[in-house]
């Protein structure tokens, strides 16, 4: 079993934390992906509140994942329950 720890990730220039035994690196690409389509989203929609910004990317997010899901088959329920779980502890800024 893999060691939990906290990685610092940034989006949207605040600083979350997630606790989680994933590879490091791997958290810093995923942060980096929310963090340009989120970008993407308030270029396209010309949204400025935050939320709605989020929920925009979370519903692109979503898109692509049942896209994927099509197109190659079945993710497993425990993977997508570590994935949600893993953006869920996201949502927690870091304390100041």
């Amino acid at each position: 079993m893999n060691e939990r720890r906290s990685v610092a990730v940034e989006i949207r220039g605040k600083q979350f934390r997630i606790v989680s035994d994933e590879d490091p690196a791997a958290l810093q690409r995923i942060a980096e992906y929310v963090d340009a389509t989120m970008e993407k989203i308030e270029a396209r929609t010309g949204a400025i509140d935050s939320l709605d910004v989020a929920m925009l990317t979370a519903l692109n997010l979503a898109r692509e994942l049942v896209t994927t899901r099509d197109q190659r088959g079945h993710v497993s329920d425990s993977r997508l329950r570590g994935l949600i779980d893993l953006a869920e502890s996201g949502l927690r800024p870091e304390a100041s």
